[in-house]
């Protein structure tokens, strides 16, 4: 339930508000998490007045606004396709045009197309105060720890590397049952991550090649049981979606 509203004009207003012991204060951008019924009450900060929605390529990164929506960044000239794809898996065209990227990533659980695209392209969160730079993985796992009176300002991301998403569901339109994302840099880097299950996508392999990759998806899936599915079928088909993986990068 939300008790306060605040619309600050500067971002200074908006740390002082953020930064407040009492009452519980959480930053809004477009509203679709803090909206929806709950008996937590909170007060809220409106980042629409901030500028925080803008999207700008410095080099070969992608400089993104916190407040920019779904359906702005994947329609971002210079973004990987299968961004793009894992964004429409993500949410309906309605939902799109009003989520926003840092909110999305934030709230998100291990069955989110877009958390998982993200943590495999080693996305990078900026917050503030202090310009202090945080990865996605190294954010997932205590979210409201290291966000505690911060506010991500923006996210950077590298359009240079290839992409693959795949992933298994009940049909096209579901979540995924197990999904994973193929990063891979020019130099060779390769990075692995799964989701379909949990809490939060979960990062199997980062290197300086795809070697061990076989090894890293089964200690990744080892304990991935939950009513959907059981880990030994989990990893039976996320063998075949690495290899799937692997040859739509091959390929590009």
């Amino acid at each position: 339930m939300i008790t306060e509203y605040h619309r600050p004009k500067t971002l200074e207003q908006a740390l002082k508000l953020i930064r407040r012991k009492q009452p519980n204060t959480r930053p809004l951008g477009g509203g679709t998490v803090l909206s929806a019924p709950s008996a937590e009450q909170v007060a809220v900060v409106d980042l629409q007045g901030l500028g925080l929605d803008k999207l700008a390529h410095k080099g070969n990164k992608l400089h993104i606004g916190a407040a920019a929506t779904l359906q702005a960044l994947m329609e971002a000239e210079g973004i990987q396709p299968a961004l793009a794809a894992a964004i429409r898996h993500e949410a309906a065209y309605t939902l799109r045009q009003t989520a926003t990227v840092a909110g999305s990533l934030v709230a998100a659980d291990g069955r989110s197309p877009f958390a998982l695209a993200m943590l495999a392209l080693a996305a990078e969160l900026v917050l503030q105060p202090r310009d202090e730079k945080i990865g996605y993985g190294d954010l997932l796992a205590l979210r409201a720890e290291k966000l505690r009176g911060k506010l991500i300002t923006h996210l950077i991301l590298n359009t240079q590397l290839k992409l693959s998403v795949q992933y298994v569901a009940r049909t096209p339109a579901d979540l995924p049952i197990i999904s994973l994302a193929l990063a891979q840099w020019p130099s060779g880097r390769t990075r692995l991550a799964v989701g379909g299950f949990g809490r939060a996508p979960a990062l199997a392999l980062d290197g300086k090649e795809a070697s061990g990759i076989d090894e890293a998806l089964e200690n990744a899936l080892s304990h991935a049981d939950d009513q959907w599915a059981s880990a030994e079928y989990r990893l039976v088909a996320g063998r075949a979606l690495v290899k799937r993986a692997l040859a739509e990068l091959k390929g590009n």
